[in-house]
């Protein structure tokens, strides 16, 4: 028997895969995917086309890592989100797709994109 854990994280692959289906990111406009766990958050934007990533940051880099101090979950999705923005334009992107991973637009997912579209980001 599934326990609780094993079924959301199955829904979840669910969702994921049906975004995926239609969600694509081409080198004009890359994909930004997120992945949640439980203590961090990761965000990459995607070339599907060559299968590259093109920039990425995440709550363990250690540049972001001494920015978070003393913030919460909320916050430090917000930092990451703006610092994958400005790392995206020092790249020459400008608008990307988002993919949210089969996560609800909520918290921290939310923060994070709210915080790529404040540092500049077009989606």
């Amino acid at each position: 028997m599934a326990t609780l854990t094993q079924k959301k994280a199955a829904s979840r692959e669910r969702r994921h895969a049906r975004v995926r289906a239609r969600v694509e990111g081409t080198a004009q406009r890359p994909r930004l995917n997120i992945f949640r766990s439980v203590e961090n958050i990761y965000a990459q934007v995607i070339d599907d086309n060559a299968g590259h990533t093109l920039v990425s940051a995440s709550t363990i880099d250690k540049e972001i890592v001494k920015q978070l101090e003393g913030k919460n979950k909320v916050e430090a999705a917000k930092i990451v989100g703006n610092v994958l923005a400005q790392r995206a334009k020092n790249a020459g992107i400008s608008a990307v797709v988002f993919d949210r991973g089969g996560y609800k637009y909520h918290g921290r997912v939310a923060a994070l994109a709210e915080g790529a579209r404040e540092g500049g980001l077009e989606f």
